[in-house]
């Protein structure tokens, strides 16, 4: 069966992604319940998984109201203390949802919490807090060389693939993207085609890996206009993608 997958706008800017084959849904990151029974009375599906990429109660305070409407299994991250996880994951497991008639790549993805995961689904990727459009998580628990590598890891995956993260943050990080690179036609370019998204209410992701290659500086550690961004933030040529991603995010920090 053809999967679809539904946005579900929780608080000001969370989204709730709904996989959805004939009858059967999983959520990713529920923060809220409501968005998810409206969805599910809407279109007369049953709720059949939870998946929970990290701790923050944005992403995870509307389990108990579900599990209380359905006992399905949760999955999340096992380093993270989670209530309502039943099936904990550490990243190198596979997801099986036989109702969808999937299976996701579990990939371990910390900095931005400690036990982060993102699930992959042949050119799906729910990355939570992770990577955004035009920007990345910040790094709250881990270290900015942790950071970097789990987002090198994303980064790895086919172009195609279709990036579902977590919030509607793709305009403000363009603002930056465009400080940090203004030369990038790539990034004026998409910066022209958000806009007008917004303006429409419209969301603006998921976006594709190869948009973000293109045009997000957190994944674009070896531009030349990148690195030289981080050379001038630091007051130093930084002596490796670590240390260039670093000196942007410490930017972004206080942008």
């Amino acid at each position: 069966m053809s999967i679809e997958i539904h946005p579900l706008p929780a608080f000001e800017d969370n989204y709730i992604w709904a996989i959805q084959s004939g009858d059967a849904v999983a959520v990713v990151d529920p923060g809220e319940s409501a968005p998810v029974l409206r969805h599910l009375e809407r279109t007369g599906a049953h709720l059949c998984a939870i998946l929970v990429t990290h701790r923050h109660g944005d992403h995870t305070e509307g389990i108990a109201a579900l599990t209380a409407h359905a006992a399905v299994p949760v999955f999340g991250p096992a380093l993270e203390n989670i209530v309502g996880v039943t099936h904990p994951l550490r990243g190198g497991e596979t997801v099986s949802l036989p109702e969808l008639g999937i299976e996701f790549e579990v990939i371990a993805v910390p900095g931005h919490t400690r036990g982060h995961v993102a699930y992959y689904h042949r050119g799906l990727l729910f990355c939570g807090d992770v990577l955004f459009g035009g920007g990345c998580g910040r790094v709250f628990e881990g270290t900015m060389a942790e950071m970097q590598s789990s987002l090198a890891r994303l980064a790895a995956l086919p172009p195609d693939t279709a990036v579902y993260c977590a919030h509607e943050y793709t305009q403000a990080n363009l603002r930056f993207a465009r400080a940090v690179e203004p030369g990038n036609p790539a990034l004026l370019e998409r910066s022209a085609t958000v806009a007008k998204l917004r303006a429409g209410h419209q969301p603006t992701v998921p976006s594709t890996l190869a948009e973000e290659l293109a045009t997000n500086p957190f994944l674009r550690w070896d531009a030349p206009a990148v690195i030289d961004a981080a050379r001038v933030r630091r007051g130093s040529p930084p002596r490796d993608a670590a240390e260039v991603f670093a000196a942007i995010r410490e930017w972004k920090n206080g942008f």
